[in-house]
């Protein structure tokens, strides 16, 4: 036997045992494993969330709406009432385009409704619960004329006067029911078909 580095004794070819061995490459057909599989759905879930999340807050930077300015209104409306104690007055400033709550002390809170386009198109009025008198066809749409003067009154039992809110924006007009005694939307039940 030729040990590693010795050369043939008579007159052979010189070669290293060590490299006698030929190369065998062995080339594995193997899939993928549950792992792998479960770790690369986490990814593109991962990735989904980020890219779902990053165009959900794109979408919610639009300025608020009448009717969002308005229902954050009332709810600061009701809780100082009833952290207070006291009656709070609510009012439309249509100068400022904002709702202003005034508590007893006369320290007023105004709530600026943010104005795309002209700003001349947005009528804010308070209007009695129940519907008292005349209302017009502006625009091909029903508006009340009987507007409260005043505001209302949120009270310290966290209550409020009973009221209604008609807001015109361009020619468009609706008018929001509003439940007196939990100052939420009064809801109204689905129209049935015959």
């Amino acid at each position: 036997m030729i040990e590693r580095g010795q050369q043939p004794a008579a007159g052979g070819r010189a070669a290293r045992v060590g490299h006698f061995a030929p190369a065998i490459h062995c080339v594995s057909l193997r899939g993928f494993t549950l792992l792998e599989m479960l770790l690369t759905l986490a990814l593109i879930a991962l990735l989904a969330g980020a890219l779902i999340g990053g165009s959900s807050a794109l979408l919610a930077e639009k300025p608020p709406s009448a009717d969002d300015v308005f229902w954050s209104t009332v709810r600061t409306a009701r809780k100082t009432a009833l952290n207070a104690e006291q009656d709070l007055n609510l009012r439309y400033d249509e100068k400022t385009k904002a709702f202003q709550l005034t508590p007893p002390d006369g320290n007023i809170q105004s709530f600026p409704i943010p104005v795309v386009g002209t700003g001349n198109d947005l009528i804010v009025e308070f209007l009695a619960a129940q519907k008292t008198g005349g209302s017009i066809l502006l625009g091909g749409t029903v508006v009340e004329t009987e507007p409260l003067s005043g505001g209302v009154t949120f009270y310290a039992d966290g209550t409020c006067s009973p009221f209604r809110l008609q807001i015109r924006v361009n020619s468009g007009a609706h008018i929001i029911s509003i439940d007196p005694w939990t100052c939420s939307p009064v809801l109204t039940p689905p129209k049935s078909t015959p």
